[in-house]
This record gives C-alpha cells, sequence and structure tokens, in this order.
C-alpha cells in the first residue's frame, strides 16, 4: 500500500485518514526518500507570494489550506487507489 505523508499541525487530517485506513507517516521523516508516497498533504503555509514551494518532492502535492479532513480525504484518494 503505499503510504501518505502528512505535515505537522494537520493532525485531525492524519486522523481521519488513519481512520480510512490508510497509512500515514510524518511529511518531515517523508523527504529524505519519497519513492513509496502516493502523495504529501501540507497546510498550504509553505507557498511563497508566488504561489511556489521551497521543497520539491516526487510524489503529487495536496494542499489542505481550507479544506475538512473529509474533503482532503477525497483528494487523496485518487492518489491512492
Amino acid at each position: 500500500m503505499k503510504t501518505v505523508a502528512v505535515e505537522r499541525g494537520l493532525q485531525p487530517v492524519r486522523e481521519y485518514l488513519q481512520a480510512q485506513g490508510l497509512q500515514v507517516v510524518d511529511l518531515n521523516n517523508a523527504v529524505s526518500d519519497a519513492t513509496n508516497l502516493a502523495c504529501c498533504c501540507v497546510t498550504g503555509a509553505d507557498e511563497n507570494l508566488m504561489g511556489m514551494q521551497d521543497v520539491q518532492m516526487n510524489c503529487p502535492i495536496v494542499s489542505c489550506e481550507g479544506l475538512t479532513p473529509q474533503e482532503v480525504y477525497e483528494r487523496v484518494k485518487r492518489y491512492v487507489h
């Protein structure tokens, strides 16, 4: 099963994804080895004024800004299943 990395500060999202049966890891620990990640869930706070992110990942990024945990899960499902 693919793993979903979740940024710190998104505890409700982490808990909801785990309750749905997904394997969830901390994003900070997953940055060095993103080969088995389905996607990364981020707060959106890392975006600069141009809408660009500083960290480059080899997996899809799901911005959780303004979304409920259920809405995040709907987006994550596209990459996991």
